[in-house]
Protein backbone atom coordinates (compact mmCIF):
# COMPACT_ATOMS: atom_id res chain seq x y z
CA UNK A 1 0.00 0.00 0.00
CA UNK A 2 1.32 3.55 -0.75
CA UNK A 3 2.02 5.50 2.03
CA UNK A 4 3.22 9.51 1.48
CA UNK A 5 7.33 10.36 2.29
CA UNK A 6 8.98 13.36 2.18
CA UNK A 7 11.02 11.98 -1.15
CA UNK A 8 7.59 10.29 -2.62
CA UNK A 9 4.23 11.50 -4.21
CA UNK A 10 0.75 10.31 -2.39
CA UNK A 11 -1.58 8.32 -4.78
CA UNK A 12 -4.98 10.42 -5.18
CA UNK A 13 -6.60 6.74 -3.58
CA UNK A 14 -4.94 6.91 -0.22
CA UNK A 15 -6.10 8.97 2.68
CA UNK A 16 -4.57 9.02 6.38
CA UNK A 17 -7.02 8.86 9.31
CA UNK A 18 -4.66 12.03 10.64
CA UNK A 19 -6.56 13.91 9.33
CA UNK A 20 -9.54 16.37 10.63
CA UNK A 21 -11.66 17.63 7.36
CA UNK A 22 -11.06 15.32 4.52
CA UNK A 23 -9.36 11.99 3.57
CA UNK A 24 -8.02 12.74 0.22
CA UNK A 25 -5.79 16.04 1.83
CA UNK A 26 -2.08 14.22 2.73
CA UNK A 27 -0.74 15.17 6.24
CA UNK A 28 2.00 14.49 7.42
CA UNK A 29 2.07 11.24 9.63
CA UNK A 30 1.68 12.10 13.40
CA UNK A 31 1.75 9.63 16.23
CA UNK A 32 -1.72 7.79 16.91
CA UNK A 33 -3.74 4.96 17.68
CA UNK A 34 -5.51 2.53 15.31
CA UNK A 35 -5.95 -1.33 16.19
CA UNK A 36 -7.71 -4.18 16.27
CA UNK A 37 -7.64 -5.79 20.02
CA UNK A 38 -8.43 -9.58 20.91
CA UNK A 39 -12.26 -8.93 20.94
CA UNK A 40 -12.40 -7.79 17.15
CA UNK A 41 -12.86 -4.19 17.85
CA UNK A 42 -12.03 -1.42 16.17
CA UNK A 43 -9.98 1.41 18.55
CA UNK A 44 -9.31 4.60 16.44
CA UNK A 45 -8.82 8.00 18.47
CA UNK A 46 -8.88 10.03 15.95
CA UNK A 47 -12.80 8.28 14.81
CA UNK A 48 -14.68 11.58 14.87
CA UNK A 49 -12.74 13.35 12.93
CA UNK A 50 -12.74 10.91 9.71
CA UNK A 51 -14.26 12.44 7.25
CA UNK A 52 -14.48 11.67 3.35
CA UNK A 53 -16.29 11.94 -0.29
CA UNK A 54 -18.89 9.40 -0.49
CA UNK A 55 -18.88 7.27 -3.81
CA UNK A 56 -22.66 7.05 -3.85
CA UNK A 57 -23.99 10.03 -2.64
CA UNK A 58 -20.82 12.27 -3.18
CA UNK A 59 -20.96 14.24 -0.07
CA UNK A 60 -18.38 14.88 2.06
CA UNK A 61 -19.49 13.31 4.97
CA UNK A 62 -18.35 11.60 8.50
CA UNK A 63 -17.84 7.73 8.13
CA UNK A 64 -18.24 5.05 10.69
CA UNK A 65 -16.95 1.47 10.97
CA UNK A 66 -19.57 -1.25 10.91
CA UNK A 67 -17.92 -4.35 9.75
CA UNK A 68 -14.03 -5.15 11.28
CA UNK A 69 -12.36 -8.69 10.35
CA UNK A 70 -12.55 -11.32 13.68
CA UNK A 71 -9.56 -10.95 15.10
CA UNK A 72 -8.93 -14.49 15.24
CA UNK A 73 -8.64 -14.74 11.53
CA UNK A 74 -6.42 -11.79 11.15
CA UNK A 75 -3.91 -13.92 13.67
CA UNK A 76 -4.47 -17.01 11.75
CA UNK A 77 -3.97 -15.90 7.97
CA UNK A 78 -1.69 -12.96 8.99
CA UNK A 79 -2.37 -10.81 5.53
CA UNK A 80 -0.11 -7.50 4.84
CA UNK A 81 -3.19 -5.77 4.69
CA UNK A 82 -7.18 -5.50 5.92
CA UNK A 83 -10.49 -4.61 4.84
CA UNK A 84 -12.60 -2.53 6.60
CA UNK A 85 -16.42 -1.26 6.35
CA UNK A 86 -17.53 1.99 6.99
CA UNK A 87 -20.91 2.96 6.31
CA UNK A 88 -21.87 7.09 5.06
CA UNK A 89 -23.76 8.98 7.59
CA UNK A 90 -25.10 10.95 4.90
CA UNK A 91 -26.57 8.09 2.63
CA UNK A 92 -25.93 5.08 5.05
CA UNK A 93 -24.28 2.99 1.77
CA UNK A 94 -21.14 0.72 2.85
CA UNK A 95 -17.54 1.87 2.12
CA UNK A 96 -14.52 -0.28 2.21
CA UNK A 97 -11.27 1.11 2.94
CA UNK A 98 -7.87 -1.15 3.04
CA UNK A 99 -5.28 -0.38 5.64
CA UNK A 100 -1.54 -2.12 6.15
CA UNK A 101 -1.19 -3.99 8.74
CA UNK A 102 2.01 -2.71 11.39
CA UNK A 103 2.30 -5.27 13.95
CA UNK A 104 0.41 -8.35 14.64
CA UNK A 105 0.82 -8.55 18.53
CA UNK A 106 -0.67 -10.91 20.96
CA UNK A 107 -3.72 -8.96 21.87
CA UNK A 108 -3.79 -6.19 19.10
CA UNK A 109 -3.41 -5.78 15.78
CA UNK A 110 -1.70 -2.29 14.75
CA UNK A 111 -2.67 -0.86 11.26
CA UNK A 112 -1.31 1.81 9.18
CA UNK A 113 -2.98 5.36 9.22
CA UNK A 114 -2.95 5.91 5.83
CA UNK A 115 -5.75 4.00 3.78
CA UNK A 116 -6.69 2.82 0.08
CA UNK A 117 -10.39 3.60 -1.08
CA UNK A 118 -11.62 0.40 -2.60
CA UNK A 119 -14.53 2.91 -4.89
CA UNK A 120 -13.66 6.24 -4.75
CA UNK A 121 -16.36 8.82 -5.20
CA UNK A 122 -16.52 9.39 -9.36
CA UNK A 123 -15.17 12.57 -10.96
CA UNK A 124 -17.82 15.66 -11.91
CA UNK A 125 -17.81 17.36 -14.68
CA UNK A 126 -20.11 20.12 -16.34
CA UNK A 127 -20.88 19.16 -19.52
CA UNK A 128 -23.55 21.40 -20.37
CA UNK A 129 -22.03 23.22 -23.14
CA UNK A 130 -19.25 21.50 -24.17
CA UNK A 131 -19.12 19.48 -27.54
CA UNK A 132 -20.44 16.23 -28.26
CA UNK A 133 -17.64 14.18 -29.21
CA UNK A 134 -15.04 15.74 -26.65
CA UNK A 135 -17.54 15.12 -23.69
CA UNK A 136 -17.75 11.56 -25.34
CA UNK A 137 -13.89 10.95 -24.84
CA UNK A 138 -13.45 13.13 -21.99
CA UNK A 139 -16.24 10.98 -20.05
CA UNK A 140 -14.24 8.16 -20.49
CA UNK A 141 -11.07 9.63 -19.63
CA UNK A 142 -12.84 10.69 -15.60
CA UNK A 143 -14.03 7.47 -15.43
CA UNK A 144 -10.56 5.77 -16.13
CA UNK A 145 -9.45 8.32 -13.48
CA UNK A 146 -12.06 7.67 -10.89
CA UNK A 147 -10.95 3.68 -11.21
CA UNK A 148 -7.52 4.17 -10.70
CA UNK A 149 -6.05 3.46 -14.59
CA UNK A 150 -3.75 6.58 -14.31
CA UNK A 151 -2.37 6.07 -17.37
CA UNK A 152 -5.44 4.91 -19.71
CA UNK A 153 -6.49 8.59 -18.09
CA UNK A 154 -3.38 10.15 -19.81
CA UNK A 155 -4.16 8.40 -23.06
CA UNK A 156 -7.65 9.47 -23.33
CA UNK A 157 -6.87 13.02 -21.95
CA UNK A 158 -4.32 13.31 -25.29
CA UNK A 159 -7.43 12.01 -26.76
CA UNK A 160 -9.44 14.99 -25.39
CA UNK A 161 -7.12 17.37 -26.82
CA UNK A 162 -7.29 16.23 -29.74
CA UNK A 163 -11.08 16.16 -30.03
CA UNK A 164 -10.69 19.54 -29.12
CA UNK A 165 -8.50 21.09 -31.04
CA UNK A 166 -10.21 19.32 -33.99
CA UNK A 167 -13.14 21.38 -32.92
CA UNK A 168 -12.12 24.03 -31.55
CA UNK A 169 -9.25 25.12 -34.92
CA UNK A 170 -6.18 26.45 -34.69
CA UNK A 171 -7.11 29.22 -33.25
CA UNK A 172 -8.47 27.34 -30.71
CA UNK A 173 -5.53 25.21 -30.42
CA UNK A 174 -3.16 28.12 -29.99
CA UNK A 175 -5.23 29.67 -26.96
CA UNK A 176 -5.89 26.13 -25.36
CA UNK A 177 -1.40 25.81 -25.51
CA UNK A 178 -1.41 29.74 -24.10
CA UNK A 179 -4.00 28.80 -21.41
CA UNK A 180 -1.50 25.60 -20.53
CA UNK A 181 0.99 27.53 -19.90
CA UNK A 182 -0.83 30.12 -17.77
CA UNK A 183 -1.76 27.06 -15.70
CA UNK A 184 1.57 25.95 -14.97
CA UNK A 185 1.86 29.70 -13.96
CA UNK A 186 -0.87 30.05 -11.42
CA UNK A 187 -0.33 26.49 -9.59
CA UNK A 188 3.06 26.81 -9.92
CA UNK A 189 3.75 23.27 -11.18
CA UNK A 190 6.84 21.64 -10.87
CA UNK A 191 8.98 21.68 -14.10
CA UNK A 192 9.40 18.10 -14.82
CA UNK A 193 5.70 17.19 -13.99
CA UNK A 194 4.82 20.30 -16.56
CA UNK A 195 6.75 18.64 -19.36
CA UNK A 196 5.14 15.08 -19.06
CA UNK A 197 1.90 16.70 -19.02
CA UNK A 198 2.78 19.08 -22.03
CA UNK A 199 3.69 15.84 -23.85
CA UNK A 200 0.71 14.41 -22.77
CA UNK A 201 -1.76 16.89 -24.24
CA UNK A 202 0.28 18.41 -26.63
CA UNK A 203 2.77 16.02 -28.04
CA UNK A 204 0.68 14.30 -30.82
CA UNK A 205 0.07 17.75 -32.42
CA UNK A 206 4.44 18.23 -31.95
CA UNK A 207 5.24 14.27 -33.25
CA UNK A 208 2.27 12.14 -34.69
CA UNK A 209 4.52 9.00 -33.18
CA UNK A 210 5.42 10.91 -29.79
CA UNK A 211 4.50 8.37 -26.61
CA UNK A 212 1.88 8.93 -24.23
CA UNK A 213 4.48 9.38 -21.07
CA UNK A 214 3.69 6.87 -18.11
CA UNK A 215 2.22 8.78 -14.65
CA UNK A 216 2.19 8.04 -11.50
CA UNK A 217 -1.34 9.00 -8.96
CA UNK A 218 0.39 12.21 -7.98
CA UNK A 219 0.97 13.50 -11.77
CA UNK A 220 -2.30 11.94 -12.81
CA UNK A 221 -3.95 14.42 -10.30
CA UNK A 222 -2.41 17.18 -11.65
CA UNK A 223 -3.12 16.32 -14.93
CA UNK A 224 -7.19 15.80 -14.04
CA UNK A 225 -7.27 19.48 -12.40
CA UNK A 226 -5.57 20.85 -15.42
CA UNK A 227 -7.43 19.13 -18.16
CA UNK A 228 -10.64 20.14 -15.96
CA UNK A 229 -9.55 23.50 -16.32
CA UNK A 230 -8.75 23.37 -20.43
CA UNK A 231 -12.07 22.16 -20.83
CA UNK A 232 -13.80 24.50 -18.61
CA UNK A 233 -12.14 27.43 -20.03
CA UNK A 234 -12.70 26.49 -23.75
CA UNK A 235 -16.33 25.35 -23.29
CA UNK A 236 -18.34 25.90 -20.01
CA UNK A 237 -16.91 29.11 -19.46
CA UNK A 238 -17.97 30.58 -22.76
CA UNK A 239 -20.66 28.75 -22.65
CA UNK A 240 -22.42 30.54 -19.42
CA UNK A 241 -21.01 34.14 -20.93
CA UNK A 242 -22.60 33.73 -23.76
CA UNK A 243 -25.81 32.92 -22.36
CA UNK A 244 -26.15 35.37 -19.64
CA UNK A 245 -25.29 38.05 -22.58
CA UNK A 246 -28.54 36.49 -24.15
CA UNK A 247 -30.67 36.85 -20.91
CA UNK A 248 -29.32 40.23 -20.45
CA UNK A 249 -30.25 41.09 -24.00
CA UNK A 250 -33.34 39.22 -23.56
CA UNK A 251 -34.39 41.14 -20.95
CA UNK A 252 -33.54 44.31 -22.38
CA UNK A 253 -35.70 43.87 -25.38
CA UNK A 254 -38.63 43.19 -23.58
CA UNK A 255 -38.37 46.04 -21.29
CA UNK A 256 -37.34 48.45 -24.73
CA UNK A 257 -41.23 47.26 -25.98
CA UNK A 258 -42.72 47.54 -23.13
CA UNK A 259 -41.79 51.31 -21.67
CA UNK A 260 -43.30 54.25 -24.17
CA UNK A 261 -40.59 56.60 -25.31
CA UNK A 262 -40.25 59.64 -23.45
CA UNK A 263 -40.00 61.62 -26.74
CA UNK A 264 -43.71 60.34 -28.07
CA UNK A 265 -45.34 60.69 -23.98
CA UNK A 266 -47.85 63.38 -23.52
Amino acid sequence: MHTSTADAHPDPRSGNMDTTRYTQQFEPRTSMSLYIDSASHLHHDQEKNLVLTCPHCLTVSHITPVAVPHFEDLQLYRPNQVGLVYMCDACHSPIFLRFTVRAYGSSRIELSPQFTEVERARERFNFTYVSEDVERVFREALNCYTHGAFNAFASMSRRTMQAMFADLGEAGRLRLFDELNAVRDLADIQPDIFAKMKSVLFGAELDPTSPVPLLDGYEAGILLEVAKDLVYEAYVRKGKLQQAILVRRFFLDETGTDVTPLSSAG
